[in-house]
């Protein structure tokens, strides 16, 4: 599966931003699908991850309560809503899917597929 992020820029502290991610060349519902970040310096962490067929997502604390994930079999896209944005947030922001079973703490180490990243900047 090839992954496309999108939607990223610059935004000031408190801001929203919502990312999209399209795929394509294979069934995009067969897979569990996640966002990761990485800032200058730091290892890549994870953010959130949805299963393939919406009904279940998780979260990071660090963005639980601010950030939504969700997605559109129809369209082959997932999204990530970024809302109440804090420097901390900065960071190169990566889709990324998985074809095994729903474990969502597994994610913490990655997943099988990734896409290019897109640039998130918050800043005043």
């Amino acid at each position: 599966v090839q992954l496309q992020a999108s939607g990223g820029g610059s935004v000031q502290p408190g801001g929203s931003l919502r990312l999209s991610c399209a795929a394509s060349g294979r069934t995009f519902s067969n897979y569990n699908m996640g966002w990761f970040r990485q800032a200058p310096g730091e290892e890549r962490e994870f953010v959130a991850a949805i299963s393939w067929s919406g009904g279940s997502t998780y979260y990071a604390d660090s963005v639980k309560g601010r950030f939504t994930i969700s997605r559109d079999n129809a369209k082959n896209t997932v999204y990530l809503q970024m809302n109440i944005l804090k420097p901390e947030d900065t960071a190169v922001y990566y889709c990324a899917a998985d074809r095994s079973s729903w474990n969502p703490t597994r994610y913490y180490n990655g997943m099988n597929y990734w896409g290019k990243g897109t640039q998130v900047t918050v800043s005043s």
